[in-house]
């Protein structure tokens, strides 16, 4: 039965990632379509294509690398973009008639704007259900570890932490964020101790497997079982949580006091497929929180104005609609095609750097078991004799 529910959870995983990756290429493809545009192809993935099927001047595929996807159109993607379409080569004609840069931009937004309403719906859904978890862990200290990080620098039980950093914070996942983004340097702890704030140095510990940091201290409401991601029932204030993190480690990305920590506090596609996996084991509607949060990610990254993403191709359409005239073609080609490699390249580091981490976790785990099955075997062989029923009642 185990590997039954695993191996469900497993498709439930892949369903869910890959109808997240079609909603945003939906959105492209049903703007392009709308507004006039040639449609090539409309994949579910990188690559050499698995499977395709042409329908109505369309090629559909699914294609071998399956971090992310795309909708082709040679009236609106640069050259460079081929090699990662897996398309180089292939003789497709992309003399196609020009496009306004309005409608460049509407298509390029769209992909988007398509994670945006499916995050919205599922906030919705989340807060209609009535046995649907929420809650955050407060950020007031219930009990200090002794000799851990917390103690040594002076935090007490009673003690509520509101700023790290003098970033405020409000709620213990948000203070967990800030030690994560401080790469093991002292923090500088605001807590707010009998009605007065006062300042704090603490330095704190990283845990070896996972690499994640802690100060050793437990929070007030240890008993709440809502995700990290079920902030509140409120469908604006979930999607306001999601929004917030990533704006978070974006901004910690593009500041050079953070950026080293930042970056290797960031998560790969396999970090992400294992947080669903065990999402979706755990609780479904915490798995669907999940791929909402997911989705406001999405959405966000691929704003962001870098060639490759759709960021970058509004940008181009941005200098077009404003110069009345087009970068050049040859120039626009290489700095994406620079992009594409780059992005190939950290999408492996990543994926490494995840694999890696997950064996160190998966062998700690291993070993905490084997240790604990001897100790009880242990415990078990050195435990006195139970006297027999004919003994006991000789006493």
């Amino acid at each position: 039965m185990e590997i039954l529910a695993t191996i469900g959870a497993i498709v439930a995983c892949i369903l869910l990632f890959s109808f997240a990756i079609f909603i945003h290429e939906f959105g492209h493809f049903l703007a392009a379509r709308l507004l006039g545009f040639k449609v090539e192809k409309f994949s579910i993935g990188f690559g050499p294509a698995l499977w395709k099927k042409t329908m109505g001047g369309v090629e559909y595929r699914i294609s071998a690398i399956p971090f992310g996807g795309y909708v082709a159109l040679p009236q609106l993607d640069p050259e460079g973009t081929k090699g990662l379409q897996g398309t180089a080569g292939d003789g497709s004609d992309v003399s196609q008639d020009e496009m306004p840069p309005w409608k460049k931009i509407v298509v390029a937004f769209a992909g988007p704007f398509g994670n945006v309403v499916l995050a919205v719906a599922l906030a919705l859904l989340l807060a209609a259900v009535p046995n649907v978890r929420f809650g955050t862990l407060s950020s007031k200290i219930g009990d200090v570890i002794p000799d851990g990080p917390a103690a040594k620098g002076g935090m007490v039980a009673g003690d509520e932490v509101v700023a790290v950093n003098g970033r405020k914070i409000s709620s213990w996942t948000e203070m967990q964020t800030e030690l994560q983004l401080s790469g093991g340097k002292e923090c500088q702890f605001t807590v707010l101790r009998d009605g007065t704030n006062a300042v704090l140095s603490l330095t704190p510990e990283r845990e070896p497997n996972t690499g994640v940091y802690f100060i050793m201290a437990l929070s007030t409401s240890n008993s709440v079982q809502a995700a990290a991601w079920m902030p509140d029932r409120n469908p604006i204030r979930q999607l306001a949580w999601d929004a917030g993190q990533i704006v978070r480690v974006i901004k910690a990305l593009t500041t050079p006091r953070e950026a080293g920590a930042a970056a290797k506090a960031v998560g790969g596609p396999v970090m992400i497929a294992e947080g669903l996996y065990h999402q979706v084991r755990r609780n479904g509607w915490d798995a669907l929180g999940f791929l909402r949060f997911l989705n406001v990610n999405l959405a966000i990254l691929n704003l962001l104005p870098i060639p490759v993403l759709d960021g970058g191709l509004i940008l181009f359409a941005l200098f077009e609609l404003l110069f009345r005239r087009k970068l050049n073609k040859k120039f626009t080609d290489i700095l994406t095609q620079a992009f594409m490699y780059l992005f190939l390249a950290l999408m492996l580091v990543l994926v490494w750097r995840d694999v890696a981490r997950s064996v160190r976790v998966h062998r700690a785990v291993s070993s905490a078991e084997k240790e604990q099955k001897a100790a009880e075997s242990a415990a078990a062989t050195n435990a006195p004799a139970m006297p027999s029923p004919a003994q006991q009642g000789g006493k």
